[in-house]
């Protein structure tokens, strides 16, 4: 066992997480070969089977759950011994890999980067951008922004502010086919919806002091919430975005509200997830304080603007 480095443990932890030597070389940008032969290697020095490989992927081994074990608590305890360095010398450095839904990457975090270097010039962000429910071991992701507060007991989160959506069109949209007074009157507009979210396109609303739901046929359609922000901003129909997305470009004038006075925005609570074991790391404390900072004073900026 002396023969093995921290790295081996970190490969062989992302490779079962995975399940896939390719996954794994496409993350560290090496060629699959290279982790094959690190695995086979690792295999060598313990003495043990550690793998199942098959044409449906990889499996771990009885031996590979105990060695996997093993690693997971190596190199959390390495962490943490970097984490208790890092904050003796105060320097918040590394790269940081941040999941996001595409509209939160694209209109909340992409403007904060310059901003974040300027104050944290040793840090380096990765972006991992989807809409799906991101897994932070699997994924090997640092910090994750979703909605919801249901978490397991190793994971902790931080509030960065609330996630509500309402209807939005852009100027040329609304010169052009005008806007509905009512929500009556969607149905004569051409609206943009969610077919990875159907749950979206159950539009909200308050009518006479009465909580209405309108499920809604989308004239244009996509799977992506970045998608669809960019649709609404392009001018071509009226879609339910992310306030915290959305009302900036209402106060640069790129979009406007729709139905302000009907839609029920139903806010939810936005937060930063990361691990129990790397919460205490310089690099992820400096990033999540810096985007509750960043929220706070963008969400301050819009209620100010006129």
């Amino acid at each position: 066992m002396d023969d093995l480095a921290f790295d081996d443990l970190k490969l062989f932890a992302r490779v079962a997480a995975l399940g896939s030597l390719s996954a794994a070389a496409r993350e560290r940008d090496v060629p699959v070969s290279q982790v094959s032969r690190t695995l086979a290697r690792i295999e060598k020095t313990t003495g043990v089977r550690l793998l199942h490989r098959s044409t449906h992927g990889l499996s771990l081994t009885a031996e590979g759950e105990t060695f996997l074990g093993y690693c997971l608590r190596i190199t959390g305890a390495l962490d943490e011994l970097q984490g208790e360095f890092a904050q003796q010398t105060g320097g918040a450095s590394g790269l940081v890999r941040v999941a996001a839904s595409t509209v939160i990457a694209q209109y909340i975090l992409l403007p904060s980067l310059s901003e974040l270097h300027r104050q944290h010039p040793g840090l380096r962000v990765e972006l991992d951008v989807n809409d799906r429910l991101t897994d932070l071991v699997r994924d090997g992701v640092d910090i994750a922004i979703r909605s919801g507060s249901h978490l397991p007991d190793t994971q902790v989160a931080r509030a960065l502010g609330h996630l509500g959506r309402a209807l939005y069109a852009a100027p040329a949209y609304a010169q052009r086919a005008g806007l509905p007074q009512h929500p009556s009157e969607l149905h004569l507009h051409r609206l943009i919806t969610n077919t990875a979210a159907p749950h979206l396109n159950q539009w909200p609303f308050v009518v006479d002091g009465r909580a209405l739901k309108l499920p809604v046929e989308g004239f244009w359609r996509t799977n992506s919430t970045g998608m669809a922000a960019s649709m609404v901003t392009q001018g071509l129909g009226i879609g339910r975005l992310a306030t915290l997305a959305a009302e900036p470009l209402v106060h640069q004038g790129i979009l406007v509200p729709v139905l302000a006075e009907f839609v029920d925005d139903q806010p939810v609570p936005l937060f930063a997830v990361t691990s129990t074991a790397r919460q205490r790391l310089p690099k992820i404390q400096a990033c999540i304080d810096f985007w509750v900072e960043w929220i706070a004073q963008d969400r301050q900026a819009s209620v100010r603007a006129p």
